[in-house]
């Protein structure tokens, strides 16, 4: 599916307008569906953007790491509310943990000791952790989003710890690899973008070192192409079981803070961020390193999503993420959402025939109709589906009744009497208030 000439043309004016107001040599904007690229939009000649070249992501590697983290946890190597020292024994910070360290709200301070990490070359793991100071707590955990390099740094080193192998092959093994981004590498491959700082006064382009991060390279590393972000914003938006679970995808993308007290249109979930655009949210995340800014984000619901990429260390102006939100926005605004073909449902079985159809609590109707092999319970502002679980018990997987058991009492004669809810006793009589 391609886009409407109209959104394109959009798209093409926006990718233009920033190049060239925000004094970038390369732009590179792509709204992107479904792993695929629908349209590319470049601007700039040094280089001319391709969709197969790469770019630095720097902290859109974060997301990648978040995702290290939660495959790891899933498989049972460690909880997220364990404790930092309970895998780097002897640190000094050891109180905090790791669920902390994946949402900012460790209290960490932004980045490690020494010189700037993004521009030198990193040390090992053992050298990162061996500058660590209690200091290094700028707050108490929790008391407020506090945006961590070093933090990514120590989950990365969790992960070597635990695995024993290094993050860099780990990302290869256990994300790139599963998902087919052969474009996504630790150092650069040609062609790539080399990435500058432009002088304010005169224009001029000083090119910026590359250097391997070391043990930091988790919260930045990462070198991809607009082809390949496509497949990760794709990823975010329907998971790979083979990588993650939908179910944990889910988890990373809920709010653990809001960034901005006052307008709540920034937030972080278990590694993503999240940016509100009037009624939207979306998932994804931003990123800069020494002669690059980068953001991906993508609508979750309709899967659309958009990927920029700028070989400079600002974009003057309005800046990587209005211009990345700014496309996304727009191409929601204008395209027509797509409708899903009508297919007969399947037909209910056991308990599922059983309770089928309408039910009512507090005057108010509710409807239970089949899903597959669950249930989708409907009604004023609410819908819940369910999966059963034992004889007669169902366990809300989404919507307002996650996580609550449904449990069928049956009549004396055995058939379907009421629905309990959380204490909330439906009833097939309309007239049944209790």
């Amino acid at each position: 599916m391609s886009l409407l000439p109209e959104t394109c043309r959009r798209i093409d004016d926006i990718a233009a307008r920033a190049q060239s107001a925000g004094r970038v040599p390369s732009l590179a904007l792509a709204i992107v569906r479904d792993r695929a690229v629908l349209h590319f939009a470049g601007a700039g000649e040094q280089p001319r953007p391709d969709p197969k070249t790469q770019y630095r992501l720097g902290s859109i590697t974060k997301t990648i790491t978040a995702t290290l983290v939660m495959q790891l946890r899933d498989e049972g190597f460690f909880a997220l509310d364990d404790l930092l020292y309970r895998h780097l024994p002897g640190t000094p910070i050891g109180g905090i943990t790791l669920r902390q360290l994946l949402g900012h709200v460790s209290g960490l301070q932004r980045e490690p000791d020494g010189p700037w990490w993004e521009r030198h070359p990193g040390g090992d793991v053992d050298a990162l952790l061996a500058e660590l100071t209690y200091e290094k707590l700028a707050g108490a955990p929790y008391r407020r989003f506090r945006y961590s390099n070093l933090a990514y740094g120590l989950l990365g080193a969790v992960l070597e710890r635990v695995t024993g192998t290094p993050w860099g092959e780990l990302v290869g093994k256990r994300v790139l690899d599963p998902l087919g981004m052969k474009r996504t590498t630790y150092h650069p491959v040609e062609p790539y973008a080399r990435g500058h700082v432009v002088h304010a006064l005169d224009g001029s382009l000083h090119e910026e070192p590359r250097p391997d991060t070391g043990a930091m390279a988790p919260a930045g590393q990462l070198w991809s192409t607009v082809t390949d972000m496509a497949k990760w914003a794709g990823f975010l938006a329907d998971p790979a079981p083979a990588v993650l679970a939908r179910e944990t995808v889910d988890e990373m993308c809920a709010p653990v803070v809001i960034g901005d007290l006052e307008s709540w249109t920034a937030g972080h979930g278990l590694g993503p961020q999240l940016f509100r655009v009037g009624e939207r949210v979306y998932a994804g995340h931003g990123g800069s390193m020494p002669g690059y800014v980068s953001h991906l984000a993508v609508h979750r619901r309709s899967r659309l999503g958009v990927v920029v990429f700028a070989n400079a260390y600002h974009v003057d102006g309005a800046g990587i993420q209005e211009v990345s939100l700014g496309a996304l926005t727009a191409a929601l605004d204008s395209e027509p959402v797509p409708v899903p073909a009508w297919r007969p449902p399947a037909q209910p079985r056991g308990e599922a025939a059983e309770i089928c159809g309408r039910w009512w609590w507090m005057g108010r109707e509710y409807s239970i109709t089949a899903d597959g092999d669950m249930l989708l319970m409907t009604g004023p502002r609410h819908s819940t589906r369910f999966a059963r679980e034992a004889p007669d018990r169902w366990r809300g997987l989404s919507g307002n009744d996650e996580g609550e058991v449904l449990r069928i009492l049956r009549t004396p004669e055995g058939t379907p009497g009421r629905l309990d809810i959380a204490t909330s006793l439906f009833s097939r009589d309309p007239w049944h208030l209790a």
